[in-house]
């Protein structure tokens, strides 16, 4: 098995790291058990300032909308698109364009509700990040409205590298609608955030390299103490995932 792919063991045992470094940094990441299930997944809810004149998806000049991919989470193959040249690299550089980069001006801007997953893949043995989003009255955000809270720079990257696009569909455990990120090339771009890792001789929580590639794309920052050692042990409880 490759290094850049995980088990199911291995995934607990990263998420179990991360727990104990979040309950430290008080940064709100809990495991969620299904009840009647060994299976369970990490979540965190959180709030976002998206200022208003990042827009619609559609206002982007030379911007397609993509609600369909290649795969979904599961592997299933869907309606085929021609899959634009690109690589895992090009989406660990998402902040990293010298042409046709977006600039934040000052605008208003709107605040929008986040529930983040983290679930297992048996099928990509990789961990898959579904989430969803509404308004500060509770209206769900739809997916072309999903899209436009995304920092125009990552929707160029997302545009020419669909196998990593957001799309929706029915959450694994809970047989709700969320939308996810596609996990199709998570073992290509963790090949190169591990072997960098490797490299400099430093232990690696693959969860949480993982989480510090795809996060950010929607919204979701990983604070940089997360890389800072444990000082004490924290008693999980009842959130340990077994």
């Amino acid at each position: 098995m490759s290094c850049s792919v995980l088990d199911e063991q291995q995934f607990r045992q990263g998420c179990q790291l991360l727990l104990q470094r979040s309950d430290q940094l008080g940064d709100g990441w809990s495991w969620e058990a299904v009840q009647g299930s060994e299976e369970g997944y990490l979540r965190k809810t959180a709030r976002r300032s998206v200022p208003s004149d990042w827009g619609p998806l559609h206002d982007q000049e030379g911007f397609s909308f993509h609600p369909q991919t290649l795969c979904d989470s599961t592997g299933h193959e869907k309606e085929e698109q021609d899959p634009a040249a690109s690589t895992g690299s090009d989406f660990l550089s998402a902040e990293e364009q010298d042409d046709g980069s977006y600039t934040v001006t000052d605008s208003s801007s709107r605040v929008v509700q986040y529930e983040y997953h983290i679930l297992f893949s048996c099928s990509y043995g990789a961990p898959v990040l579904y989430f969803r989003a509404f308004t500060l009255e509770g209206k769900s955000l739809a997916l072309e409205e999903m899209w436009s809270t995304i920092h125009p720079n990552y929707r160029l990257r997302l545009q020419n590298c669909p196998l990593s696009a957001i799309s929706q569909q029915e959450h694994p455990l809970l047989g709700q609608p969320f939308f996810f990120l596609h996990p199709c090339r998570t073992e290509e771009f963790m090949g190169l955030v591990l072997q960098a890792v490797q490299d400099q001789g430093r232990p690696v929580n693959y969860v949480l390299s993982w989480l510090s590639v795809v996060g950010p794309v929607v919204g979701l920052d990983v604070p940089l103490q997360y890389c800072t050692p444990l000082h004490s042990a924290v008693s999980l409880n009842s959130t340990k995932p077994d």
